[in-house]
């Protein structure tokens, strides 16, 4: 096996193998969409931030990401994303396949101060995932999926669940805010400055979303927020809605409201001719991941790996030639 830079060369038989991991992703999730198009990989070619190992000329995987960025997930910290697009590899050995690839990606990474790796996975491809997490990878994030069909046998709710009106999206505002606070407590620790927040705030009233809120008198208690789009290429598919947003107020939590807002997205968007309702979510967040797990069916999971920046220092100090 040979390990070298990746690029156009390989662009054909990469689609390949992306084409063909996806295919067996389906197989353990059947309500994944057939016919989905894969993004172009010029643009991971052109960074000279990807690795393929060959076989000859036959393709036997390779793994690129998206251009690096600072300060990765609120850190100081210098970044790459790979998206579910950006590797592959031919079934057999994977996980050998995968460890060499990574081991020579991340020699190029840290040659351009790129201590953050984030990958995203599928869900069931356990020689992959057991590659990443003996080295040194944690799970992070997942994206889910599932039919629009109505969940079953969930307890009635008196609450009244209505479309916001663009003008009416600044209600949900008070929840928004303790979602945010939420999240920046144990385990999960996403802390967003009072500034941050406000920024954040600031877009999230301003995309094109749909939101669906569940009243009781004139208190909203919960909400979801859907759009057309996610995290990864399967999301564009025109037939999916995703659900980039959602919170109920904990004090009334396990009544069913959750899901009857669900059933009622599910319902509209069913009517409109969408088949499939995607959500993401950080596994460390146990509130979320219990729901979504319950409700949902994984099919990615996002791990991430931080290596020590004091190895920078190291090596501009020529005690590490890589």
């Amino acid at each position: 096996m040979i390990l070298t830079n990746f690029t156009n060369k390989y662009l054909e038989q990469a689609m390949s193998l992306v084409k063909q991991n996806y295919k067996e992703e389906r197989q353990f999730v059947l309500s994944l969409p057939e016919n989905t198009i894969i993004p172009d990989l010029s643009d991971l070619a052109d960074n000279n931030l990807g690795v393929a190992a060959l076989e000859g000329e036959r393709l036997l995987g390779f793994l690129c990401c998206y251009e690096p960025w600072e300060n990765a997930f609120g850190t100081k910290a210098r970044g790459i994303f790979s998206p579910l697009h950006g590797h592959g590899a031919l079934g057999g050995d994977k996980e050998l396949i995968y460890r060499l690839l990574y081991q020579k990606a991340a020699e190029n990474w840290i040659k351009q101060d790129i201590t953050y790796h984030t990958i995203s996975l599928y869900a069931h491809d356990e020689q992959v995932k057991k590659a990443f997490f003996t080295y040194g990878f944690g799970l992070r994030c997942i994206d889910a999926i599932r039919n629009m069909e109505k969940i079953a046998d969930i307890q009635s709710t008196k609450i009244t669940i209505k479309r916001l009106e663009q003008g009416d999206i600044p209600k949900i505002r008070p929840l928004r805010e303790q979602l945010s606070i939420h999240l920046s407590e144990s385990p999960c620790f996403l802390y967003s400055s009072e500034q941050e927040f406000q920024s954040w705030l600031s877009r999230a009233e301003m995309r094109n979303s749909i939101i669906y809120a569940g009243f009781e008198e004139e208190e909203i208690i919960a909400y979801i927020e859907v759009m057309h789009g996610g995290e990864n290429f399967v999301t564009e598919n025109t037939d999916m809605m995703s659900i980039c947003g959602a919170y109920c107020l904990p004090k009334r939590r396990g009544e069913g409201i959750i899901q009857n807002l669900l059933n009622a997205v599910m319902e509209e968007f069913a009517r409109e001719g969408y088949q499939q309702l995607g959500v993401d979510y950080e596994s460390f967040n146990p509130t979320a991941y219990r729901f979504w797990n319950k409700y949902f069916k994984p099919y990615t999971n996002s791990v991430t790996r931080r290596i020590d920046e004091k190895i920078l220092t190291k090596r501009k100090e020529g005690y590490y030639d890589l």
